[in-house]
């Protein structure tokens, strides 16, 4: 079934190595972003002060905001010179890097936390963007779907084995008379391990197939001086600004109207998805009292139900089309929204988080595959930068309205929570207006001759 669904010459271990690289990086976001190192920031690092979730926002904003100026040129960059599994390696070591130096952060370190959640998370990002960029070269077009959404899967099993070491070290350090709060700094060093361990296949069997085109665009009578500046990556050399090229990117879209369109949808709906990634724990502990333990139990059978959203609707979603699967989707991200924010006991609150985690793997997934579907094959780069874009803009433009919220009404997290449907709904009308077949086909046009 694999096999079937890959593009020729593509081996079954490549697939397993991309899909190890979800594994691994599925770590850093599940245990230091969702799961363990938010709520620990806010109730140990700042000490529950009435900005510290405003705060925690603020610093992955600001993190996000450097992806998003610099992911179009760094997607570009190695469109040109073929580095895409190169530069994956950079930002992976200087990820695990920041991420091992969170272990030595305590009470009160709150601008040494901030510091090193921007870097890491900046790394994070950047990575993210390069290796989903490697989609379409692996998938047949009409599988990426089935692909993606195993990938994410895999992705979200990793989360959950990494999320199950710190919990089982967080239980032995509790065992031992160490305090969850003396134990946690441990995790960080646990995740940055797992995450270099996991990686290594990736980059042990990935190719790199692209070739590059920085010597073709330079030259006068090469493909790029006889046609549009559209049909293939930017000639511009590599000291081109971030903002240069993001802006030039931005513009391109004008002839990829409904690529543009569903980048504004993802936007959207990923700032409903960010707040409930960024704000899981903090929200489950200040508003519901869980504990850490509680709290790590509760990713972790969220992640078991996100491995079976992405695996289930990605098998569906090629059949039943990726808008109508993505569609399907965001409705039951309303409702759970709803869900959360009106429940008043614990029980209410695990069944809504799991239906998050089933919904949380179908939208992430469709969204990928869409993007690679409506990108042209010789722009993944530049244009998963924009995904990459649209997805880090959400994420500064969702977790800070919700920390606005809490920080106006006096740490009311019910109705910051409630707050954030308005994304779904709004990112639902733009996706309305997709039209997938046209996407599709101006994408192939575009395309440069082989």
């Amino acid at each position: 079934m694999i096999r079937s669904a890959l593009n020729p010459g593509v081996k079954l271990r490549e697939f397993f190595a991309w899909a190890m690289f979800d594994f691994a990086n599925s770590a850093y976001t599940t245990v230091i972003i969702t799961a363990v190192f938010n709520a620990y920031f806010v109730g140990v690092v700042a000490n529950k002060a009435p900005w510290a979730t405003l705060l925690w926002t603020l610093a992955l904003a600001a993190s996000y905001l450097a992806i998003m100026l610099s992911a179009p040129a760094i997607g570009a960059y190695a469109d040109r010179h073929a580095r895409k599994k190169a530069l994956l390696l950079i930002s992976t070591l200087a990820c695990i890097a920041f991420t091992a130096a969170l272990g030595w952060v305590g009470p009160g370190d709150v601008a040494l936390a901030v510091a090193l959640i921007v870097l890491s998370n900046f790394f994070y990002g950047t990575g993210e963007n390069l290796a989903a960029a490697f989609l379409p070269e692996l998938a047949r077009p009409q599988a990426l779907g089935k692909i993606s959404g195993m990938a994410w899967a895999v992705g979200y099993l990793g989360g959950l084995a990494a999320l199950g070491l710190a919990l089982a070290w967080i239980l032995h350090a509790r065992k031992n008379g160490v305090s969850e709060t003396a134990a946690v700094p441990t995790t960080m060093l646990i995740t940055a391990g797992f995450f270099a361990l996991a990686s290594i296949p990736a980059f042990a069997l990935l190719r790199e197939r692209a070739a590059a085109t920085s010597l073709i665009a330079s030259t006068p009578n090469g493909p790029s001086s006889s046609g549009p500046s559209t049909s293939g990556p930017s000639s511009s050399g590599p000291s081109s600004s971030g903002l240069a090229q993001t802006l030039k990117s931005l513009r391109d879209l004008s002839e990829f109207p409904d690529l543009r369109r569903f980048l504004l949808c993802i936007l959207a709906y990923q700032a409903g998805i960010q707040i409930v990634i960024a704000i899981t724990a903090i929200y489950a502990q200040e508003a519901l009292g869980f504990s850490t333990e509680q709290t790590l139990r509760l990713v972790l059978i969220v992640n078991v139900a996100a491995a079976l959203g992405a695996f289930g609707f990605g098998m569906l979603q090629d059949r039943l089309g990726h808008q109508r699967t993505l569609m399907f989707t965001l409705l039951a991200w309303l409702a759970t929204i709803v869900l959360v924010a009106t429940s008043q006991g614990s029980n209410g609150f695990w069944f809504a988080a799991n239906l998050a985690g089933l919904c949380l793997g179908s939208a992430q997934s469709a969204g990928r595959a869409l993007v690679g579907y409506l990108s042209p094959s010789d722009r993944l780069g530049e244009f998963f930068g924009l995904w990459g874009l649209a997805v880090k803009c959400s994420a500064i433009l969702g977790p800070v309205c919700y920390g606005l919220v809490t920080w106006l009404t006096a740490g009311n997290h019910r109705l910051a929570m409630l707050s954030c449907g308005v994304f779904f709904v709004v990112g639902m009308a733009l996706l309305a207006g997709v039209n997938v077949a046209r996407g599709r086909a101006q994408a192939s046009r575009s395309q440069s001759p082989a």
